[in-house]
């Protein structure tokens, strides 16, 4: 089977390609811009995430025999189409915010810059990642923001297409989250993974006893089981009885959360395992985390309402056109005027303003020129393909950890509203220049 990208696209971009092709323009010097024109409702800011997945993904999009094959027996486009596929290989920049990097209404937060012909194939994959990746990356962020400094760990795997799982992991990773379930991700990124058992190995073995002392001979004492498949205090009694004081932890996943973590604690140290650390699960999304900040828990896993976005599964980004080559062959700004969904033409700068005192005021962009900036602010747009050649650090392992120091750092220097839950404004606004 072909490893190639080309085909994770809609069938209209090749379309206007061909079009284009047919009228000369397909070659002119183009800029896209990818932004978002609000975040969810009742956000205060969003996070960026996917890029280093569609740099690998630019890899290998490149349309190959059997890709072809596909679109001449199905027609889709024109020979002369064909010929032009057959031979394409971006050469042209892309360059934007670092992955991890938080963004705001119309933050420009990826730009291409080439003909017009490569940037237009690209629209559709450059979407599909970055609207998914950031709607987890967004969400993960304010739920590791409501848990503090006790640890989430990503575990939605089964809620999701398996390569959304990875997706899913990926970013959560990036945005704080200590752990995930997934393998094929710990695998791809160099991520640590996480799990012992479900509610199925309790429920194969004859007793709870069974389950519980076949666990701790296989994994250790410092494993964590799960303890309320049938009666928790009963449970937690048996785990104490059988693993001692060095018992790893426990974990609840049903429940009122709050009041069975606290009376499972109270147990617990009356039992004498007051280093057995207690791990909540069960529907949870950055409200519940925060409800539960008051209650004895050491850590949260975390899975459908994480790889779903937490109730915004895509970011809403668009990727429009933002300036071309005129017939003159020179560079003119370009736009969007329909009502509501309106965008600036020209090539954007953006500059995050930063005050004495290290916090983030506000989102400057400057259009066909850098905006204006002192020694507090910091310059957003990165390079990350320089003429067709995808430059190091941004990819695998490494693109993970760059990802997370930024997004770290970038959350740092945010006012202190934006660790709010309640609906508001962004935290900063954007402003043109």
């Amino acid at each position: 089977m072909s490893t190639s990208t080309a085909l994770l696209t809609d069938h209209y971009e090749l379309t206007m390609l061909q079009a284009a092709l047919k009228s000369g323009a397909a070659h002119r010097h183009s800029f896209f811009e990818v932004f978002t024109r609000r975040l969810p409702a009742g956000r205060r800011y969003g996070v960026l995430a996917g890029t280093g997945r569609f740099l690998e993904g630019l890899k290998n999009f490149k349309f190959e025999k059997e890709e072809l094959d596909f679109l001449a027996n199905t027609h889709v486009v024109n020979d002369e189409t064909l010929e032009y596929l057959s031979n394409f290989s971006f050469s042209g920049n892309i360059f934007g915010y670092a992955e991890g990097e938080v963004f705001f209404p119309h933050s420009p937060v990826l730009q291409v810059e080439s003909t017009f012909a490569e940037a237009c194939v690209l629209e559709t994959f450059i979407l599909s990642i970055l609207n998914y990746d950031s709607a987890v990356a967004s969400a993960a962020s304010r739920m590791s923001l409501a848990a503090g400094n006790r640890p989430c760990l990503e575990m939605g795997s089964r809620r999701a297409h398996e390569e959304a799982a990875v997706a899913a992991a990926r970013a959560a990773i990036i945005c704080g989250f200590t752990g995930t379930s997934n393998l094929e991700a710990g695998r791809r990124y160099g991520l640590n993974t996480i799990g012992t058992s479900a509610h199925a190995f309790t429920l194969l073995h004859d007793t709870e006893r069974d389950a519980f002392q076949a666990q701790l001979d296989s994994l250790g004492v410092d494993t964590t089981l799960l303890v309320d498949t049938y009666d928790v205090e009963k449970a937690v009694r048996l785990a104490v009885e059988l693993a001692g004081p060095e018992l790893g932890g426990v974990r609840l996943d049903s429940g009122d959360l709050v009041a069975q973590a606290t009376w499972v604690r109270q147990l617990l140290d009356e039992l004498g395992n007051t280093k057995t650390k207690i791990t909540v699960t069960s529907d949870l999304d950055e409200y519940a985390i925060a409800s539960l900040a008051a209650a004895p828990v050491n850590s949260y896993g975390v899975g459908t309402k994480l790889v779903t976005g937490s109730g915004a599964p895509t970011s809403s980004m668009v990727y429009k056109v933002v300036a071309r080559e005129n017939d003159e062959g020179v560079m003119e700004p370009v736009a969007k005027a329909s009502t509501g969904k309106a965008s600036y033409g020209g090539r954007k700068y953006a500059v995050r303003k930063i005050n004495e005192q290290g916090r983030a005021t506000a989102e400057v962009i400057g259009v066909d020129a850098k905006a204006p900036s002192d020694s507090n602010d910091r310059d957003l747009m990165v390079d990350f393909v320089k003429d067709g050649k995808i430059l190091e650090g941004f990819t695998g392992a490494e693109g993970v950890r760059r990802a997370a120091e930024r997004h770290a750092r970038s959350i740092a220097e945010l006012p202190r509203a934006a660790s709010r839950l309640s609906e508001g404004e962004p935290v900063i606004p954007s402003q043109f220049i």
